[in-house]
């Protein structure tokens, strides 16, 4: 189960005997070495402790039981076979109830040594194979993610594993969901982290310009090229490169991409001559990119180039145990840097959070609690604290959606009293009206309206150009 022999000590008074086990071991994927009395073997223990040990209980300084008790109160994980000259049925007890793996009386022959050593060296690395998979379970954050649910322990292993290779990885996940973090904790896994991790928004840079930002430009390209200058692969060169949003990129350039990624060489805007880079390429997309390449605005070829090794961030609605452990976090991060006394959440106000889908995902409750922080004062959160729409949410008396506050009774309306009016005049007013709620933090407005910012960009720059 490991890659690295195991470490063997043979604790042995007798030379010739060491020598004797030291030969049974010799084609053995052990790395073995002897010390003849117990001072050397407590040095040891303390330097460097060994996965097993084979132990003489009659040690010319120390009873060998006095080893194996401070072996068993310390909690060490080793495997201690006892071989004894002097055994009795007394002293077998007793080693095992310090925890010895086996009992063996002298002479040992060379097939009962090698067999009960192997066993002793599988159940300790079974045991430490364990724990650290326990461990896996138990992590509440990682690399800049917070949660310990089942879902995100997945993603914590699949970045353990991919981060050091070279492979391509491909990260799909609703807006919020943290595709960047994810993107951010595999370079920081990985044997790159010192060297520079860039990010580029395909969906929030205008067409004209992406391929630029991406392969950079020569002096006089194009009208305002004043000097050359490096883009993103340039820049991330020996580093990880971040397409985030990839699926919004023009057809055009994802020609151009394909090429890059396949020879790591481009060519900058305006250039004569190809450059050649060394990066890891990580992309991200809130879209089903399949359901992109079948409607052909995602090339295929591109696709399954990038498409080595998935990750799928799970909505934070569907990450059962995390939303109030994330909640919390961030009322604490919030709350010390804004010098507040807020330390806790109402009872209603945990049952909104739970029964809420949070279409924005993390990023939306993220903006939530530091929305109420900045806002109020107090020790506790309440629910007339709460930002829309969760300001007219009630509780509900259970798992399931929660139940939105029925408006005050009035007149009915008749439906032809108001024109119907167009769908995108609709949007741009619900837009601008969260825009304006959050004073021009198109963020916490995206984060609001269930959207990502970049779609707010496009959309103002749409409508920049028909005015």
């Amino acid at each position: 189960m490991a890659s690295e022999p195991a470490a063997v000590l043979i604790v042995e008074d007798s030379m010739s005997l060491g020598s004797v086990y030291r030969a049974y071991l010799r084609n053995e994927p052990y790395a073995v070495s002897h010390v003849p009395d117990g001072a050397s073997a407590m040095a040891r223990l303390g330097r460097e402790p060994p996965d097993a040990l084979l132990l003489d209980l009659q040690l010319p300084d120390m009873d060998g039981m006095d080893i194996l008790r401070h072996i068993h109160e310390h909690r060490m994980p080793i495997a201690v076979v006892i071989i004894t000259g002097h055994g009795s049925v007394d002293k077998a007890v007793d080693a095992m109830r310090y925890g010895a793996f086996d009992f063996v009386e002298k002479p040992v022959s060379s097939e009962r040594l090698i067999v009960t050593l192997r066993n002793a060296v599988e159940k300790v690395r079974m045991r430490d194979f364990v724990d650290r998979l326990a461990d896996d379970f138990r992590r509440e954050g990682y690399h800049g993610f917070l949660g310990s649910s089942l879902p995100m322990q997945a993603v914590y292993r699949i970045i353990d594993s991919a981060a050091p290779s070279r492979a391509t990885v491909f990260i799909t996940g609703e807006s919020g969901s943290g595709k960047e973090v994810c993107a951010e904790a595999i370079h920081r896994r990985s044997d790159r982290a010192d060297r520079p991790f860039v990010a580029i928004n395909c969906a929030a840079i205008p067409r004209d310009l992406m391929e630029s930002e991406i392969f950079g430009h020569v002096k006089g390209a194009f009208t305002g090229a004043v000097r050359d200058r490096a883009g993103a692969a340039r820049q991330a060169d020996g580093g990880t490169l971040f397409l985030d949003e990839i699926a919004e990129m023009d057809l055009d350039l994802q020609t151009k991409l394909l090429r890059f990624v396949q020879t790591g060489s481009f060519q900058p805007v305006g250039a004569s001559s190809m450059e050649q880079v060394d990066v890891r390429f990580v992309c991200a997309t809130n879209r089903d990119p399949l359901a992109e390449v079948a409607a052909g605005r995602f090339r295929e070829d591109l696709f399954y180039r990038l498409h080595v090794i998935p990750i799928q961030l799970t909505p934070l609605r569907k990450r059962e145990g995390d939303i109030l452990e994330l909640a919390n976090a961030f009322l604490r991060r919030y709350a010390a840097e804004e010098g507040k006394q807020l330390a806790a959440f109402d009872a209603d106000v945990e049952a909104i959070f739970l029964a809420y889908p949070w279409p924005g995902n993390v990023r939306q409750l993220q903006n939530v609690i530091q929305n109420v922080v900045v806002l109020y004062d107090g020790e506790r959160v309440t629910r007339a604290m709460l930002p829309p729409p969760l300001d007219t949410l009630e509780p509900g008396a259970g798992p399931g959606p929660a139940i939105r506050r029925p408006p005050p009774a009035g007149p009915a309306v008749h439906a032809d009293a108001a024109p119907i009016r167009p769908l995108k005049d609709l949007e741009r007013e619900a837009i601008e009206q969260a825009i304006a709620h959050f004073n021009d933090n198109i963020p916490q407005a995206a984060a609001a309206l269930g959207v990502s910012p970049s779609t707010i960009y496009r959309k103002r720059q749409t409508w920049d150009r028909h005015e």
